[in-house]
């Protein structure tokens, strides 16, 4: 079976060999810069990963699928660096701040179509599945970004309601590399839809770990702007929970720190910072992301997995929960 390391630079060398040259070469230069930029690859490690469990023959019929799985991802950003215009990604200026928004729209156009064609490479016989898949993904996930968006302009939401946001805008990727790496492999359905359900519940971990990081990461490591959630009034886990439980007092601070404007920034992110320490969110935060890890592996826990099996996908889990970016 393939080590983490080994299943990253399987993934990391397919990517880099991808060709983007074309023309006109001002609508793939963005294509280029978007990939070389780097990421986490998380989705398509995924998607190997649980592959691996049940297969060795490691070719181009899973390799191309978990890079379209990678694709749609890098469009997704693309587009949500528009709406939430955002200077920086990576460490490096997003796509539409260096070509502007027209190249960013069309260039994540072209991006998406990439996805759809590396996802063709995947086995005739389960091609249709993994096109209805794939497809019912990708539309869940602009569900979930438009949730989001949608949230920013209500003054509250409930934490059943955020919860439903992520797992639309985050969750549901996850779970479908899980489900497709499994669904190539030539597992069960029973298995299938169990590691569908392990991958959900890990993606939202994975989403309430990026809200923990927009707000106390190291800006250097994390590669965005430190408070950016904040500054946006974004609905994150931290905030929902903070709305829920403020008080007196502390409801009377929260309601002041949310006036602030962005000429404040500053002041804004280390006055709500410092809210979130005072009632304890910063710590449950890091608790409710161990909770949805323990219940991503409950959902495989009686399918029949081996300890190897079982301990690969503990080594996927652990890197992306206890991560700095």
């Amino acid at each position: 079976m393939l080590s983490q390391e080994d299943i990253e630079n399987i993934i990391s060398r397919s990517i880099l060999n991808l060709d983007f040259k074309g023309e006109p070469e001002s609508l793939y230069q963005p294509l280029e810069y978007m990939i070389s930029v780097g990421g986490k690859r998380v989705r398509p490690r995924l998607c190997l990963t649980v592959f691996n469990l049940f297969s060795d023959n490691v070719g181009n019929d899973i390799i191309y699928p978990a890079i379209a799985l990678e694709m749609f991802h890098e469009f997704s950003l693309m587009h949500d660096d528009i709406m939430d215009n955002s200077d920086t990604r990576r460490n490096q200026p997003t796509v539409f701040k260096k070509w502007g928004t027209n190249k960013a729209i069309l260039s994540g156009d072209v991006m998406l179509l990439l996805a759809y064609k590396y996802m063709s490479f995947c086995n005739a016989e389960v091609m249709p599945e993994a096109l209805r898949l794939f497809t019912d993904t990708a539309i869940k996930v602009c569900e979930g970004q438009q949730f989001d968006m949608d949230f920013e302009e209500k003054p509250f939401i409930t934490m059943s309601d955020y919860i439903s946001m992520i797992g639309l805008k985050t969750g549901v990727l996850l779970a479908c590399s899980a489900k497709m790496g499994a669904l190539i492999a030539g597992a069960s359905r029973e298995i299938r839809d169990a590691l569908y359900q392990f991958g959900y519940r890990l993606g939202l971990a994975f989403q309430i770990a990026d809200d923990y990081l927009d707000t106390f990461g190291d800006q250097q490591i994390f590669g965005k702007k430190i408070g950016d959630d904040i500054v946006n009034d974004k609905k994150t886990w931290l905030q929902v929970e903070c709305i829920r439980r403020a008080e007196g007092a502390d409801k009377e601070r929260l309601a002041s720190i949310l006036e602030m404007g962005e000429e404040m920034r500053e002041e804004k992110v280390a006055a709500m910072q410092q809210l979130y320490i005072d009632l304890g969110i910063k710590d449950d935060a890091r608790d409710a992301i161990l909770e949805y890890h323990n219940k991503a592996f409950e959902a495989i826990s009686g399918i029949g997995l081996n300890e190897v099996q079982t301990r690969q996908l503990h080594q996927f889990a652990e890197q992306l929960i206890h991560r700095e970016k």
